[in-house]
């Protein structure tokens, strides 16, 4: 028999978002680390009918392109400024420019120059067309929050009122910095627990399943591809069938399926993703200087619209 592993062990091993992102701030001079949200079980609701036959809403935390608030989308560096807002609702039957400028999705191994790795409208469009599902009018947003308490009192309560004025049975939630990742499973617990069936698209698996997701397609991809290599469309396409297989075959909740497409042939993107180790005093004394402008930044779009 032909041996054909020729995947180093560390490298085939998921990335560890929540450790290494707590290294980072220790290192940059924060020593309160993050607490994610952790929950043993899981809400479950099984599809009530065929997934032909079911009403499927997409769920994002892409936020729409705003051209007064800066630099936005490809090589664009972290615009808190853009990237917050609230619950947002659009036409599934129109073309929409949403884009990513999470602090925390990979800038190094991606360009976030295709939205079909982290929006997969038009190829859900597309499969509503064959028959696959029934597309729901409109797509949500899902705000990143670091607050666990406004997701949860706030923004997934809205979110599931959207969905039921929508006639929404299910629902695909695509995450791309890892606290969106905590954002989205919140989101879909909430939906779950009240009879919305849902498949998260991520690619930080230790956060997802630390929070408990129903249902979890997981791709070991750099953050923000959760839907597929940017400019494949095969590679979109086959993930994107791999979540609905999972939305319609889960007998139970805390499912998780790994997908079995790579990003490199050695992985060793992993190794740079917020990596102290190798970063210099003086990256490290900028990139703190650089993080205290964006929580300010932050903090004021918070206020300005009314969360804490």
């Amino acid at each position: 028999m032909t041996d054909t592993m020729n995947f180093a062990p560390d490298f085939d091993t998921p990335l560890e978002y929540m450790r290494r992102t707590r290294e980072y701030y220790l290192a940059l001079g924060y020593d309160n680390p993050y607490r994610w949200a952790h929950y043993v079980d899981a809400p479950f609701t099984p599809l009530k009918k065929p997934l032909k036959d079911s009403t499927v809403a997409l769920i994002s935390t892409a936020a729409p392109y705003q051209p007064d608030k800066g630099d936005q989308g490809p090589g664009a560096l972290y615009n808190a400024s853009a990237k917050y807002y609230t619950v947002l609702s659009g036409d599934t039957a129109v073309d929409h420019d949403m884009r990513i400028s999470h602090i925390g999705y990979d800038r190094k191994h991606t360009t976030a120059t295709d939205s079909n790795t982290w929006f997969p409208l038009p190829l859900m469009r597309k499969l509503a067309g064959q028959g696959r599902f029934k597309l729901a009018k409109r797509f949500h947003g899902a705000p990143t929050n670091r607050s666990q308490r406004v997701t949860l009192e706030t923004d997934a309560p809205e979110i599931l009122a959207r969905c039921r004025e929508d006639g929404v049975d299910a629902a695909v939630i695509v995450p791309n910095c890892p606290v969106c990742h905590q954002t989205s499973t919140l989101v879909a617990r909430h939906l779950e627990r009240n009879g919305i069936s849902t498949v998260v698209m991520g690619c930080a698996k230790d956060i997802v399943e630390l929070a408990g997701a129903p249902r979890f397609l997981f791709s070991d991809f750099p953050l923000g591809n959760a839907c597929g290599k940017p400019h494949e469309p095969d590679t979109q396409a086959f993930t994107l069938d791999l979540a609905l297989r999972v939305l319609e075959s889960a007998v139970g909740p805390r499912t998780t399926v790994q997908s079995p497409l790579r990003w490199t042939e050695d992985g060793d993107w992993k190794n740079d993703y917020n990596n102290i180790s190798r970063m210099s005093p003086e990256e490290i004394a900028k990139r703190r200087a650089d993080f205290d402008k964006i929580k300010q930044v932050a903090l004021g779009q918070r206020q300005k619209a009314g969360v804490a």
